[in-house]
Order: structure tokens, then C-alpha cells, then sequence
């Protein structure tokens, strides 16, 4: 069975600063391992994507390492609304951090925020980390400003249900669920320890249920593909964030096979939507070839990810990605990538 490569929005491949647990190569191998064939890197490195020099390095760094395609947001900071609002022609989106999360850019004063929702063009998506009443107020700011809002891993039944509430009322507004929101709960959180921490944090079966009953509201599936090596998670103070390249597919191919999901939400959620909340070009004569039959068991055991684990260790999954196509070139093989470093391409808005 063949699908559209998939669109992910939402990946951390961590370099530059942060190379010992992934870099553009290893990502970019687990993101094709997956099906994945275009990632959107979040700018909170070391040092972190906010102006013109960082992202020149790492589009450099993506250039000659990166095996799938690749976008790149920039961050925000309390003092650099225009820098980066000059970048909005290279940059897939411009991406502020509300609450606690792993890296340097959390945003806490009101006069900056509000510089970043003025300066940062309105044909370009504001893509946000908001949970609870954050989300309610980066909804406010999108609303005053006339700016598009792009809500990232949506996680509670009372964000979901806020979602909903603002695009009926016309809001520009979208918004990304994690497969592990969708398949863990806090129940699995305790069972994993600190393979489980992530933010924002493993939720209820009761939101769980919510997120799958308001999936008609959810425009685009994420991994928030997060890696951290084992000895960093099982340290004294653990970084919240878990891998996700590799196990999207095959979960989201199993919700199909159970009757959760469709074939064509599934194409809609994690190909056409990415690409059209963001302003990216299609990618021609690119596909995935899957076995939708096969019976396997996720395990960290051959994963491409530097990390070398998954928090979806053991559970058994339908569906297996048996070949990645790329602009004509077969880039992966029954798991092994036959594309060498730099075949990857550097996206931008059209």
C-alpha cells in the first residue's frame, strides 16, 4: 500500500548543542525510518535559532547532513520581535514557548510578547507552547493581532474544547496532537518513571478520550520527537521530552486498523493539512510503500534515533514502512537508508 510522505511539524534534532543524543543525520534517518519525509525543527539548541547567524548555521548543518527534507523555525525572545520577523520568508513559522519546557526561550514579558504578535507577519503561522490558560491567552493575542496561531502538542479535554469554541467563532487558529497524548497516559507516565516525563505531561484516560472524540478538530498529528539519552533521563534531574519519528505510523496505521481513524484522515493529518498550515511545497514523486498487514512489536531495537529507545517499548502494532521514496529516488529500503548525507533539501514557504 503506498500513503504520501509524512509531514511532521513538529521534531527537536537537537543540533547544534545538543549532538550526543541526535543530530541532523541520525533525525533525519529516523524521520525516513517512519515514513517521515519532511521534519520542522524547533529552535530551542544550544544556541538557540532567534536571528539571522544561528539559522545560517543550521541550515548549513542541514545541508550536508540531512538525509529527508527540512524546515526550520525561529524563536522568540524579549528582544528580537524584528530580526526575526525579517526572517519570515526562510523560516516555517515563528515559535514562542508560554510555558516550562526543555531549552533557553521561555517568554515572560507581556510589552515582547506583544512586539512578536505585531511585528511577525499575518500570512506567516505563530506556532505556540500553551497549555491551559496560555493557550487561552496566545488564542486573545492571535484574535487582536489579525496573526494565524498554530497550537502545538494539544494534550487536555478543556484545550480541545477551547479549540473548538474559537474556530466556530472564526478564530485563525490550528492545532497539532502528539502520538503520545493519543496512546499514553499518566497511568503509562508512572509505569515509564522518567521515560515518561515530557511536557506537557502525560494527561488522563479521561482526556485521552477527549482528544480521539475531538479528533475532527485536530488539524495536523506531530511527534514532538524529543530525544534525550538514557543516561540524561535516568539522572537527577531527567529533561522531559520522548522520541516519536519512527513509532507515528505504525500507531496511527493500527488506530486505522481498529476502526479509531480512517485511511484518509490519517493522509490528511499527517501530509495535506502540514503542508498547508505551513505554506509548503508538495513534494513530487515522494511516497511511502507500508504493509499494512504486518504484525509487529515496537521495541528500541533497531531504531535509527541516537537515543535508542521509545516509551512505546513492547506494545504491538499493524503495519510496517517497507520502502521511502523521494523525489523519485528510493531513500529507504526495509529499513536501511540507501541515501547519503545532504540528499535532503532545505524548504521554506512558497
Amino acid at each position: 500500500m503506498k500513503l504520501p510522505g509524512l509531514v511532521d511539524v513538529h521534531v527537536h534534532l537537537r543540533e547544534p548543542g545538543g549532538e550526543h543524543k541526535e543530530d541532523m543525520a541520525s533525525g533525519s534517518a529516523a524521520a525516513l525510518a517512519g515514513g517521515v519525509v519532511m521534519v520542522l525543527d524547533m529552535p530551542n539548541t544550544y544556541p538557540p535559532i532567534v536571528g539571522a547567524g544561528a539559522l545560517d548555521i543550521k541550515r548549513q548543518l542541514a545541508a550536508e547532513k540531512a538525509l529527508c527534507d527540512v524546515g526550520f523555525y525561529v524563536g522568540a525572545t524579549e528582544s528580537n520581535a524584528p530580526e526575526v520577523a525579517a526572517l519570515a520568508r526562510v523560516a516555517v513559522g515563528l515559535k514562542i514557548y508560554l510555558d516550562q519546557t526543555y531549552g533557553p526561550l521561555r517568554m515572560h514579558n507581556l510589552a515582547a510578547l506583544l512586539a512578536h504578535f505585531r511585528s511577525w507577519p499575518a500570512s506567516r503561522p505563530i506556532a505556540v507552547h500553551a497549555e491551559g490558560l496560555s493557550a487561552a491567552m496566545a488564542i486573545g493575542l492571535a484574535r487582536s493581532f489579525g496573526r494565524r496561531l498554530h497550537l502545538c502538542h494539544v494534550s487536555r479535554a478543556e484545550e480541545i474544547a477551547l479549540i473548538r469554541a474559537a474556530k466556530e467563532s472564526g478564530a485563525d487558529v490550528t492545532c497539532e496532537v502528539a502520538p503520545h497524548h493519543l496512546f499514553l497516559t499518566e497511568a503509562d507516565a508512572l509505569r515509564l518513571g522518567p521515560y515518561g516525563e515530557m511536557k506537557p505531561p502525560l494527561a488522563t484516560e479521561a482526556d485521552q478520550a477527549a482528544l480521539w472524540a475531538n479528533l475532527d478538530v485536530v488539524d495536523c498529528i506531530a511527534t514532538d520527537h524529543a530525544p534525550h539519552t538514557r543516561e540524561e533521563k535516568e539522572g537527577d534531574n531527567p529533561p522531559p521530552g520522548v522520541p516519536g519519528l519512527e513509532t507515528m505510523l505504525p500507531l496511527l496505521l493500527t488506530a486505522v486498523g481498529d476502526g479509531r481513524l480512517s485511511f484518509d484522515r490519517l493522509v490528511e493529518l499527517t501530509h495535506h493539512a502540514p503542508l498547508s498550515i505551513f505554506g509548503l511545497p508538495e513534494p513530487r514523486d515522494t511516497w511511502v510503500e507500508v504493509d499494512p498487514d504486518a504484525r509487529t512489536t515496537l521495541s528500541a531495537k533497531g531504531l535509527h534515533t541516537k537515543c535508542g529507545w521509545t516509551p512505546f517499548e513492547g506494545m504491538a502494532v499493524r503495519g510496517r514502512v517497507r520502502r521511502v521514496v523521494v523525489r523519485g529516488r528510493t531513500a529507504l529500503e526495509d529499513g536501511r537508508i540507501v541515501i547519503q548525507p545532504g540528499f535532503g533539501r532545505i524548504v521554506s514557504p512558497d
